[in-house]
């Protein structure tokens, strides 16, 4: 655990009944004259996009959507519309949607230059500043990309997906508004919830774990392990849904004062060369990881399942209590009906593996945060479990 941390946050967060009237406020406090709205075509489609939208026009600001933004895009993508950005100016962005537009509004925040773009951001992000302040609204509770510092874009020269970190990119503002979520397809739900879930439970398990990464990540997980089944099965459940987005949010926030480890580093090839949603890459490696992981973490394990089983259990031991949490982990898997092998769900040849070692090796930002040390012997029977 680490000694010296620290935890930096958004401006203001707000969330609860029609936390979206708060976006008036901040237009009108920030004097912003023109407002750039970050989306994309699924979020317009659906009608939640309508939300924000009014909110906006009701402050009688100038504004205009950008939504040219496919999922997990790549870098190259993600540049271009950052290029619209920027051509058509804008001193407030508002995002609404999922970690990719998050993450684009993020980066079209430090980019209003022509000195670097988001390429060069890939091997210098302490290079980029806060040019415009943003506000961010998820409609997933999952990413946790409206608290973090992170930007994640894929290479696909590399295979790979990157992370680019820097401080500047922590939103100004942030709205947990709970109908962003409530008609959110079975699906998507599942696999942004597991993604939340990896986030607090890698955090947690993290080698900078601390105790203000801890506050988070072990309330968080405490939430989803409690809810998460009622919020994706039932679109009636609010309560569930408020609890998942709040756990998302602060898995976010364990990131921001921890990081991730094992299951991210090696989910990251995953959607780099084979286009898997995010949060699935996550799902199929979270109990492979944890398994993995299990002799070193027993004891914070243990802690996890001390904070969050509620279900009558009458663990006595460590062993006993970390055996739980992981047969919890896969059952919730199985229950979101994850697809999690790698060949048959998503037609991956064997001999792809030793390819996806050495781009999995190549993640070491999150590889030296695993309690335990992964060697490429380790990840090719890892991966291999999975094929």
């Amino acid at each position: 655990m680490l000694t010296r941390y620290n935890l930096k946050m958004p401006r203001a967060v707000y969330g609860g009944e029609n936390a979206m009237e708060n976006i008036t406020g901040i237009i009108r406090s920030l004097g912003a004259r023109k407002v750039a709205m970050f989306t994309d075509p699924g979020i317009e489609k659906t009608g939640l996009f309508a939300l924000p939208e009014e909110a906006v026009k009701a402050s009688g600001v100038e504004y205009y959507v950008l939504d040219d933004l496919k999922p997990e895009p790549d870098y190259m993508t993600v540049q271009k519309l950052i290029d619209d950005f920027k051509a058509q100016g804008a001193d407030l962005i508002v995002a609404c949607g999922g970690g990719s537009v998050m993450d684009a509004a993020k980066l079209a925040s430090v980019l209003v230059t022509d000195e670097y773009g988001v390429k060069e951001l890939l091997d210098e992000p302490g290079r980029a500043k806060k040019c415009v302040p943003i506000v961010l609204i998820p409609t997933t509770a999952g990413t946790g990309a409206e608290v973090t510092p992170n930007a994640i874009v894929a290479v696909p020269e590399k295979e790979l997906k990157v992370g680019i970190v820097n401080d500047n990119m922590i939103a100004d503002y942030v709205i947990l508004d709970a109908r962003m979520i409530r008609n959110l397809p079975r699906k998507i739900a599942a696999a942004t919830g597991v993604d939340a879930l990896a986030h607090c439970i890698e955090c947690y398990t993290s080698n900078k774990a601390n105790p203000l990464s801890d506050t988070f990540a072990l309330h968080g997980l405490d939430l989803i392990l409690n809810n998460i089944e009622e919020a994706c099965d039932n679109p009636e459940a609010m309560d569930a849904k408020n609890a998942m987005q709040i756990a998302a949010f602060y898995g976010g926030l364990a990131i921001t004062a921890s990081g991730t480890t094992g299951v991210h580093a090696l989910s990251y090839p995953l959607g780099g060369k084979y286009h898997i949603a995010h949060g699935v890459s996550n799902a199929i490696l979270l109990v492979p990881v944890m398994k993995f992981n299990e002799p070193v973490c027993r004891k914070r394990f243990a802690e996890c399942y001390d904070r969050c089983a509620h279900d009558g259990s009458r663990c006595e031991t460590e062993e006993e209590k970390s055996a739980w949490i992981i047969s919890r982990l896969d059952e919730i898997v199985k229950h979101l009906e994850i697809p999690t092998s790698l060949s048959r769900d998503f037609g991956v040849p064997e001999e792809d593996l030793e390819g996806l070692v050495q781009a999995g090796m190549q993640v070491k930002r999150l590889l030296v945060n695993n309690m335990r040390e992964i060697t490429p012997d380790d990840a090719r029977r890892i991966y291999q479990s999975v094929l």
